[in-house]
């Protein structure tokens, strides 16, 4: 019988770390993340844990520990947000090419500069190419089973990758839900114990960690890591298929909200898809047939599964919680556009850039969206290149004040 609680979005990932009971965590505090090892701490402290927590001066020393205990044979794991995430980038890359399944929660926050504190996604997003799993969350609930799912799926033989759980800072991170937490055995069940094939404690077996790569072989390994990263989209769906029997809670790549028979439709991540439901449910009782694609598994990237899911719809509005800087749309609309390329029955794609620094973005913010989208689909009016601005209360334009502003459109060709 699950357990009905109501936390936050940190104590709900703190709670199923504390069940998961892992050996190492290393950690530094930084906002919005902070109370996650601030929960965890405590529960070492009671001797709820047996884990070694190691407090570190700074998040590339955090990282450093989690690869030096991972790789010693312990299962380990860390939290952080925004620039602590952006000291961390070497070693992300040192992680995952040592294919080592660290397990990490990502505290969504926007980078500087200016300094900024509050959700966005550029700092997950800049770290896409990492070779580290990303699973998003739109709810604390989703926060807590991602989690526990993150190991599963990031040890598996398979796979062998380190993953990252995101949620939005402070909409998530620190507002407080009702959710179903596991028992603490059927966790332990569920996830197992880490038992890795090779690892440097290890004398009968004995490996080496960090050498120089040759030419001769560093394209192999990268080969490896490659394929490892394909292997793990049939072990996410293996995995959620298992937790749905524990828990009646369904978990795939993406979710479909009232896409069966939707004109046009949006694609968004984390914390944002809520809005966009209630903004949904009021179109649909006006009788316009919008729906939602809430992304959950952004890498692996499910191409084939994304291309079916739109595929036939009339125009799709790709939300951005970020802001990609390379002209030609955010990092998100540039995964879906690639995916829907090749589709014989491609819609018009419009990608919007939203909510940076922790910009509010309401029902009416998407609702507004969705009439342009709608607009679009009846009048066939297709884009032209570049980036356009839209004169309307709900928009800005990279020129104008940005009072009470919410969002801007890149505008991309059919492709």
């Amino acid at each position: 019988m699950s357990i009905r609680e109501r936390m936050s979005g940190n104590e709900a990932i703190a709670i199923a770390m504390k069940q998961i009971n892992p050996d190492v965590m290393p950690a530094f505090p930084i906002t919005p993340s902070t109370e996650i090892p601030q929960y965890f701490s405590k529960y070492i402290a009671d001797r709820v844990v047996n884990t070694e927590f190691i407090p570190v001066e700074s998040e590339h020393s955090a990282m450093s520990a989690c690869i030096g205990s991972q790789a010693a044979g312990a299962r380990t794991m860390t939290a952080t947000s925004s620039c602590g995430l952006g000291l961390m980038w070497e070693m992300l890359y040192v992680a995952s090419s040592m294919r080592l399944p660290i397990t990490m929660a990502l505290v969504n926050r926007a980078l500087t500069g200016p300094i900024n504190i509050n959700a966005d996604h550029s700092d997950s997003m800049g770290a896409r190419d990492s070779g580290w799993i990303q699973i998003y969350s739109e709810t604390n609930q989703e926060a807590y089973d991602n989690y526990i799912q993150a190991v599963r799926i990031a040890e598996h033989p398979s796979v062998q990758l380190p993953a990252m759980v995101c949620q939005d800072g402070f909409i998530t991170s620190h507002a407080v839900e009702c959710i179903e937490i596991l028992e603490d055995e059927k966790v332990k069940k569920f996830v197992g114990e880490y038992e890795p094939e090779d690892y440097l404690l290890n004398s009968a077996r004995k490996i080496s960690h960090g050498p120089y790569d040759t030419a001769a072989y560093y394209m192999e390994h990268k080969v490896q890591q490659a394929h490892a990263m394909i292997n793990a989209k049939s072990v996410i769906k293996s995995v959620a298929k298992e937790y749905e029997e524990l828990t009646g809670r369904k978990y795939s790549f993406f979710e479909e909200y009232k896409m069966k028979d939707a004109d046009v439709a949006i694609v968004v991540l984390n914390s944002t898809a809520g809005t966009a439901k209630v903004a949904i449910d009021e179109l649909r009782a006006e009788g316009k047939k919008v729906g939602l694609i809430k992304i959950r598994v952004f890498r692996p990237f499910p191409f084939d599964e994304l291309k079916h899911a739109l595929s036939g719809k009339k125009v799709i509005g790709v939300m951005d919680k970020c802001e990609g800087f390379s002209a030609a749309g955010g990092p998100l609309f540039a995964e879906v556009r690639s995916a829907l390329y090749d589709s014989h029955d491609r819609p018009e794609i419009l990608n919007y850039v939203y909510g940076l620094g922790g910009r509010d973005v309401t029902v009416d913010s998407i609702k507004t969206i969705f009439e342009e989208l709608l607009h679009d689909a009846h009048s066939k009016e297709f884009l032209e290149n570049g980036v356009e601005m839209i004169y309307n209360p709900a928009y800005t334009s990279l020129g104008e004040e940005f009072e009470s502003k919410k969002v801007y459109r890149h505008f991309g060709v059919r492709g």
